[in-house]
């Protein structure tokens, strides 16, 4: 007899999901289902409002990455007014990002992957958390954590104007600078951030590289795929948060072109399928062949691996240095294996703290022209970031008040929900077998699958408060109605 294991709800990862796993009749694993129960309205409940509002609605849909959302939509405005930001203006949104990154990627290391290999993926659930790993790398490390988060939000406040949720920025630039004695302050926890990404480096050097069993299970085919990579670069193809243009290799890494903000509607499609309400973006150039790797199928990838993959190098000394210790160590580029994710990630926290210090330190941060006043008619406008979780592109269309009529968003998680599925499915059919005791531990590998990927699932599929509305028609084999069912209609 068919047995079903559900994992509901899935652990440490912002937003909901559950995992299916289908077994057949000999107990091999016949199919998993990733899948997130939630209704995504945000796109829907936006339209009607002006789009200098964007910045501050969308960055509601999630309390964990807010900036992100907000950059993206700061961007898309400036695109709908045609207006260029001042360089300090752009010099400060990427400050704040850079200390954004910073405390979004110590927040995902210490508190929600990291657990998996500091404490071990087999250790009692009790212990498999932030506090199991403070009590494993010391009081001392955990303080630093702790400041590590501080300290970027009190960037994100001083630049942003709240420690969550910022309220600067506008169509042209923002609405306030910083000071200099602002200026000092940011440089100097900027530079604390640096010595405590290095910090954290040598934490997964000695814990997770120094530990033969967990570069194992890192090399390994249960976590690896052959898709293909997305990534924001600079103008020498170096991995850049805020600006640039969207690099895209294939799963052999050779390059196989760029899009910005307003080409991306020639290279991402997005599919639906009926047991899930999150979407499937795929590579339109490519096609989409299925839930299966290789370059004949358009599934692509978009995290802080893809990031790097997809570039040529990191723009700060520190961090390219870390770059190519990563691709020697792991046999060259591009790597497929999805659990080098997590290192990835610490060689982005030390290129977003070299970088912070680099905008700090810049006379041209305390300019006070920092915005430039909107002066042609609004119309239609993209806007891209990368955030932690991958790339993320907000498009408006206005009418010619500025009164938004329709909005696209394709959130970082959304991008990386076909390959999450796969890497879901083959880890499970990697780890149960007929007669396999499936056992907590066993679970929570398969869960380190999808937690690689840091998926942000309350920004993928919003869903709204509240009781939805839901009309079902029942009709007979002549397509007669024969009932109608109703739920708070």
């Amino acid at each position: 007899m068919n047995q079903r294991i559900t994992i509901d709800p899935v652990t440490r990862l912002e937003g909901h999901g559950k995992i299916e796993i289908f077994l057949d009749e000999q107990g091999e694993v016949a199919n998993t289902y990733f899948q997130i129960p939630e209704l995504r309205g945000f796109e829907r409940f936006c339209v009607g409002r002006p789009v200098e509002e964007m910045a501050l609605l969308t960055n509601r849909i999630c309390g964990v990455c807010p900036e992100a959302h907000h950059m993206a939509a700061a961007k898309a405005a400036d695109a709908v007014y045609h207006v260029d930001p001042p360089p300090a203006a752009k010099k400060l949104r990427e400050l704040l990002y850079s200390a954004f990154y910073v405390a979004d990627h110590t927040t995902h290391f210490y508190a929600l992957g990291g657990p998996d290999f500091i404490i071990g993926p087999e250790a009692p659930v009790a212990e498999r958390n932030i506090l199991g790993v403070i009590h494993k790398v010391g009081l001392e490390a955990g303080g630093k954590v702790i400041q590590a988060r501080k300290n970027g939000h009190t960037v994100i406040e001083m630049i942003g104007g709240r420690k969550v949720h910022p309220c600067t920025s506008i169509p042209g630039g923002l609405t306030k600078g910083i000071t200099e004695e602002d200026r000092q302050q940011i440089e100097s926890m900027g530079r604390w951030a640096v010595e405590f990404a290095l910090f954290t480096l040598e934490q997964f050097n000695q814990i997770v590289l120094g530990n033969q069993e967990y570069v194992d299970l890192i090399l390994g085919d249960s976590y690896a795929h052959r898709t293909y990579y997305i990534g924001t670069v600079d103008a020498q193809n170096r991995v850049n948060f805020y600006d640039g243009r969207v690099s895209v290799v294939d799963p052999e890494g050779q390059r196989i072109g760029y899009y910005s903000g307003a080409e991306y509607l020639d290279w991402i499609a997005e599919r639906v399928e009926p047991w899930t309400y999150l979407k499937f973006p795929y590579l339109k150039k490519i096609g989409w062949k299925g839930f299966v790797d290789g370059k004949e199928s358009g599934i692509y990838m978009a995290t802080p691996l893809s990031r790097l993959n997809a570039a040529d190098g990191m723009a700060t000394p520190r961090a390219q240095e870390e770059y190519e210790r990563f691709y020697a160590t792991l046999g060259g580029k591009p790597v497929h294996q999805r659990l080098a994710i997590h290192w990835a990630r610490l060689i982005e926290l030390l290129y977003a703290a070299e970088r912070w210090v680099e905008l700090a330190a810049d006379p041209e941060i305390t300019s006070d022209h920092f915005h430039t006043v909107p002066t042609e008619k609004p119309t239609e406008g993209v806007g891209i970031v990368e955030a932690p979780r991958g790339t993320l592109t907000h498009h408006y269309w206005t009418d010619e008040r500025g009164v938004v009529t329709r909005v696209n968003l394709v959130v970082g998680t959304t991008n990386n929900y076909a390959p999450i599925s796969m890497s879901v499915n083959k880890a499970a059919r990697s780890l149960i077998h007929h007669g396999t005791v499936v056992h907590e531990g066993l679970l929570n590998r398969i869960e380190m699958a999808f937690r690689a990927y840091d998926p942000c699932f309350g920004c993928a599929t919003h869903a709204m408060p509240g009781q939805m509305p839901l009309e079902v028609r029942v009709r007979d084999a002549a397509g007669e109605i024969v009932d109608i069912l109703k739920q708070y209609c």
